[in-house]
C-alpha cells in the first residue's frame, strides 16, 4: 500500500488545475521548490510566452549518467463529461485515488518527487533524473524543448522510464499519432452557376476519400504487428466544416485527420501521399480561378515508439515491476521522442488507461502502492548495463 506521504504528494499534484490549455507553472513551481528544500536545483524550460514549463532536475549530481523519470504535468478538459464528484477533489475512496490526471499520470510524479531524498541518499550508480513536460496531451510539444535543453547541456542520459500507465507492465512499443488540418480554398457562385465555381467541399471530400482509401489498404495488406489492439496503421478524419448555404457553392472548407502508424511504417510517407494527391486536383480547379487549392498544417507529430525486450532499462522496469513479460500500447507517449533522441527508453507506470480521460478517473491505490515500492527498489539498484 501507498505510503501517507506519497499519497499527499500525489494528491496535491491532482488538486492543481492544469488542462492543456492551462498554466502549469503553480505545479511546477511546487515541484521545483520542494527540491530545492533539498538542495536540488531545477531547470526550466519555457514555452514562448513564458506561461509553461519543463523542468529538469538531477539527483546525484557528480554521477557519470542518470536515468530519467520523465512524466507530463498536463491533463485533457473535464468539460461536459458526466463527473460525480469535483475533478480536482483528489478524494481518495474505496481503494482508489480519484480526480483528473490522478492515472495519467501525476500520481506517477507525485510519487517520484516523494522518493527525491531517496534518490539523494541512493548508492546507485547512477543519477535519477526528473523529466516533467507541458503540453504533452496537446502534442508533445513540451518535451520537443526539454530534450533540445539537455542536448544543448551535453546532459546524455543512459535510459528513460516514462511513467504512463501501462498498469506496471513494461511497455515497449506504441504507434505514432500525426494529426494535420487540410484548408480548401474554392470559388464560390449560385448554385445555379456550378461550372462557374470551385467548390471546396467537394474537392475536399474528394481528399478525405484518399484518406480512407489509404485507410483500408493498411488493413487489407499491412504486415501485421502482433500485440497491438489494431494491429496495422489506421488513419481517420475526426472533423469536417464548410459551407454557409444550400444554394451556394462553398468557397471554404476545412477537415482534420490522423494517422496511428505502427513503429514499423512511415507516417512521413502517408502524409506525402495525401499532399501529392491533393497537388494533382490543383490544376483542374486553378483553370476555373488561379487563387482555389490545398492548404496544410501540421496540428502535431508524436513519433512511434519501439525499444527492446533485452534493453538495459527494460529488463530493470521488470526487476522493479516484478513483472517478467512486456507489454504494447495502444496510446500515444513521448517515449519515442526520447527514443529518436538516442536515450533507451521504456514505459511503466501505475494505473489504466482505461481510466484516463474518463469521467471520475482514478487510479487504485494498489497501483500507488506497486509504484512506490518500484522507487525504493530503483534507489536500492547497485548496477545498471
Amino acid at each position: 500500500m501507498i505510503s501517507p506521504q506519497a499519497l499527499e504528494l500525489a494528491q496535491s499534484l491532482v488538486r492543481m488545475n492544469t488542462v492543456s490549455h492551462n498554466s502549469n507553472l503553480e505545479l511546477i513551481h511546487f515541484i521545483r521548490d520542494h527540491l530545492g528544500q533539498l538542495g536540488v536545483k531545477s531547470r526550466l524550460t519555457y514555452n514562448a510566452d513564458k506561461t509553461k514549463a519543463n523542468l529538469f532536475a538531477t539527483l546525484g549530481e557528480g554521477k557519470p549518467a542518470g536515468v530519467i523519470l520523465s512524466g507530463h504535468t498536463d491533463t485533457v478538459p473535464w468539460d461536459g463529461q458526466d463527473w460525480t464528484m469535483d475533478p480536482l477533489s483528489a478524494l481518495v475512496k474505496d481503494g482508489n485515488l480519484y480526480g483528473r490526471g490522478s492515472a495519467d499520470m501525476k500520481a506517477f510524479i507525485g510519487i517520484a518527487v516523494s522518493h527525491a531524498e531517496q534518490f539523494l541518499a541512493s548508492d546507485a550508480p547512477f543519477a535519477l533524473h526528473f523529466a516533467f513536460s507541458y503540453d504533452e496531451e496537446v502534442g508533445c510539444f513540451g518535451v520537443k524543448e526539454l530534450i533540445a535543453d539537455l542536448r544543448d547541456a551535453s546532459i546524455r542520459p543512459l535510459a528513460c522510464i516514462v511513467g504512463e500507465p501501462t498498469s506496471m507492465v513494461p511497455a515497449i512499443a506504441h504507434k505514432g499519432v500525426y494529426r494535420y488540418k487540410c484548408c480548401v480554398r474554392g470559388k464560390e457562385a449560385h448554385s445555379s452557376l456550378t461550372p462557374q465555381s470551385v467548390n471546396a467541399i467537394e474537392m475536399a471530400a474528394r481528399v478525405v476519400g484518399r484518406v480512407r482509401d489509404m485507410a483500408e489498404g493498411f488493413e487489407r495488406s499491412e504486415p501485421r504487428f502482433e500485440g497491438f489492439d489494431v494491429p496495422f496503421s489506421t488513419a481517420s478524419v475526426g472533423q469536417f466544416h464548410g459551407g454557409i448555404a444550400d444554394n451556394v457553392v462553398p468557397r471554404d472548407a476545412e477537415f482534420r485527420y490522423e494517422f496511428r502508424d505502427l513503429p514499423t511504417a512511415n507516417a512521413a510517407q502517408m502524409q506525402s501521399e495525401v499532399l501529392a494527391y491533393a497537388r494533382s486536383l490543383e490544376p483542374a480547379m486553378q483553370k476555373i480561378a488561379p487563387q482555389t487549392g490545398f492548404s496544410f498544417e501540421t496540428i502535431c507529430e508524436i513519433p512511434s515508439f519501439l525499444g527492446n525486450k533485452d534493453d538495459a532499462v527494460t529488463r530493470l522496469a521488470q526487476e522493479l515491476s516484478g513483472e517478467q513479460g512486456t507489454t504494447l500500447v495502444a496510446f500515444g507517449t513521448e517515449a519515442g521522442l526520447f527514443k529518436n533522441a538516442g536515450i533507451p527508453t521504456v514505459v511503466c507506470g501505475p494505473g489504466s488507461i482505461q481510466q484516463a480521460h474518463q469521467p471520475d478517473e482514478f487510479v487504485s491505490l494498489a497501483q500507488l502502492g506497486r509504484c512506490e515500492a518500484f522507487m525504493q527498489g530503483l534507489a536500492r539498484t547497485k548496477a545498471f548495463g
